[in-house]
């Protein structure tokens, strides 16, 4: 009997201590201190994005000539039935090894490091002081080709994405993969960040509010953003209490069943 009471205790806290509970699968959750419909305060402004080798750019001009304005917006001779990443692929301009971007008549112009502001700031510049006058009311939109990001580990639809958006949470980046699975680590989520100098790795937790103030809550251009599993996953205890208690019941079974096969030896 005391046998039997030792093994019931163990199935018990063998259920509790395998299973992913509900606090581990929420989102943003609010402490003790958050009243309800409480306002969060607007994290403080993140720094502009500054661009770097293999980014990918939209660059339109516009003016009163129309020639001109052919030159620098190509209709383009692709397929027709082309998706909007393969014509910008064709059409868009693509820093460099060199950190720079071919354009027409300008020819080369460096951008690495810059952000999209200051690089239209210098070719609108360069087309009023080489092709255009004042008189020609130039205007230069210069945007990136969205934001590409890959996703991997626990995740429903992992691999590489483009949100054509200006700025992509990361949260939106996820429910964009199909959201995490339910054996996937919210609480540690890993950001890789390309920088000029290399790369950085970079934490967030998802399960707590103060995530939408983390500098790293808004994704960049060519982040790789890795899901990794649970505990849960790895040593196979199940991730709901049935699955737990149905797995460690079966132990539990074939080990009482090979020790009375011992004791009757």
């Amino acid at each position: 009997m005391k046998l039997f009471n030792l093994l019931c205790f163990l199935v018990v806290i063998g259920c509790f201590s395998s299973c992913i509970t509900t606090k581990q699968l929420t989102y943003l959750q609010e402490d003790s201190k958050t009243t309800t419909d409480s306002i969060i305060p607007i994290q403080k402004k993140q720094e502009p994005y500054r661009l770097q080798v293999n980014d990918l750019l939209s660059i339109r001009v516009k003016a009163l000539d129309d020639n001109l304005n052919n030159i620098f917006n190509p209709v383009g001779d692709q397929s027709p039935n082309a998706t909007r990443e393969e014509r910008l692929y064709y059409d868009g301009f693509v820093v460099d090894k060199h950190g720079n971007i071919r354009v027409p008549i300008l020819g080369e112009i460096p951008v690495l490091g810059k952000t999209v502001e200051e690089v239209r700031e210098d070719i609108e510049s360069r087309l009023l002081e080489n092709l255009f006058k004042e008189e020609a009311n130039v205007f230069v939109t210069v945007k990136l080709s969205g934001i590409r990001y890959t996703i991997n580990g626990e995740i429903s639809n992992p691999g590489s994405n483009i949100i054509y958006r200006d700025q992509v949470s990361i949260m939106e980046a996820i429910a964009n993969s199909g959201d995490i699975r339910v054996t996937g680590d919210r609480k540690d989520v890993v950001l890789i960040r390309q920088y000029p100098l290399g790369q950085r790795v970079h934490h967030i937790d998802l399960t707590t509010i103060d995530a939408m103030n983390s500098p790293y809550y808004y994704i960049k251009p060519n982040d790789l953003i890795l899901i990794n599993p649970l505990p849960q996953k790895s040593i196979g205890t199940g991730t709901t209490g049935l699955q737990s208690f149905t797995t460690i019941l079966t132990v539990v079974t074939a080990l009482t069943t090979t020790i009375l096969l011992f004791l009757r030896l």
